[in-house]
């Protein structure tokens, strides 16, 4: 039985997210970030179901509070009780596979907080706590014994697997495997069937060594979506300005150009100690009929709307205002995990 990683406009029945909270390195700004979160249970309850990781009982009491004051449908919301160091769902959530049947298989890759780089021994749990309180039973569930975090990847309908090296092959992760190596892993735990290895581009502020969806996405019908920098004076445009041309010899496996749709690149954003936030509009996030993208009061925000409309004519696109989130180095896909259709029971 062979199962594939789906691609995230697979029909799904729910988005993961874990809720930040006072123990985290959110607490300074909770009141400017729950916000947020608030928003994106709004948009995604009327599609799908919202399933919400909570630290303790009184987090789950504060959420349900602040989603009722909004008018969430709460019937749309379910809780998973779990502990949490912090909240990048995109990271720490399972990766759902698939059989040509539409049988699931969920998969728990080890995190290991992006190269040992920040605490993660409670966010290794959620996958179990999570498959334990909510899964269907009818879903295999297997624990994968490699360092792998949902933002370093990105699969197609073709099973072609999208990923940086800087990311995958950095010794931090699985320093016990090479290229080769690592790929045969990949096809076997995800059903990848060729890979596109990105050697260049990187998002200042980053903490996860160049993950894929900070930068290039993969849409339907051989469409790539991908930042693209006009700026000569920003740091990122050598960078970017080699990725753009890599992304031009790429082709699909029936030898074609993938179609390129370049989303703008924001005016650079600062925190209060002067560095550098990691805004991209790559960042967004793929649910049933709709697309989230990040905006960040960005005089780009419409072109990024418009861009990204061509590459997901079927679905309505909307603007999620993420400037607090990057605050802590991520955005709006990185707080958020999709589950597809039969994950929940």
């Amino acid at each position: 039985m062979s199962f594939t990683l789906l691609p995230e406009w697979s029909p799904q029945d729910a988005v993961m997210l874990t809720w930040p909270h006072k123990e985290t390195d959110w607490v300074e700004i909770l009141d400017q970030v729950e916000p947020v979160y608030v928003a994106l249970c709004q948009h995604i309850s009327q599609v799908q179901k919202v399933v919400i990781v909570t630290h303790n009982q009184e987090l789950k009491d504060h959420v349900i509070q602040l989603l009722s004051e909004a008018s969430v449908d709460m019937t749309q919301i379910q809780f998973v009780d779990a502990p949490c160091n912090d909240t990048w769902a995109r990271d720490h959530g399972p990766l759902t596979t698939a059989d040509s049947e539409g049988n699931l298989c969920i998969k728990d890759f080890v995190f290991n907080g992006w190269g040992n780089k920040y605490a993660s021994e409670l966010d290794t749990q959620i996958n179990s706590a999570l498959c334990k309180q909510l899964a269907s039973p009818s879903n295999l569930v297997q624990q994968v014994d490699i360092v792998l975090e949902g933002g370093g990847v990105e699969i197609n309908e073709s099973s072609v697997l999208l990923t940086t090296s800087e990311c995958l092959l950095n010794p931090n992760r699985n320093p016990h495997l090479d290229k080769a190596q690592l790929e045969e892993k990949l096809k076997v735990e995800l059903g990848a069937k060729s890979f596109l290895w990105v050697d260049h581009g990187y998002l200042a502020g980053d903490d996860t060594d160049s993950h894929i969806d900070t930068l290039i996405r993969f849409a339907p019908n051989n469409t790539l979506v991908y930042v693209q920098c006009d700026d000569e004076a920003d740091e990122h445009y050598d960078a970017l300005q080699a990725m753009e041309s890599q992304l031009k010899t790429f082709t699909t496996p029936t030898g074609e150009p993938y179609t390129l749709v370049p989303l703008p690149w924001p005016s650079a954003k600062y925190n209060h100690d002067g560095d550098r936030l990691p805004a991209t509009y790559a960042n967004y996030l793929i649910i049933n009929d709709t697309v989230l993208l990040p905006i960040y009061g960005d005089e780009k925000d419409a072109l990024a709307l418009t861009q990204l409309q061509k590459a997901h004519p079927e679905r309505t696109v909307i603007g999620i205002d993420c400037l607090p989130i990057i605050h802590q180095f991520g955005s709006l896909h990185c707080i958020t995990m999709q589950l597809p259709q039969g994950f929940l029971k």
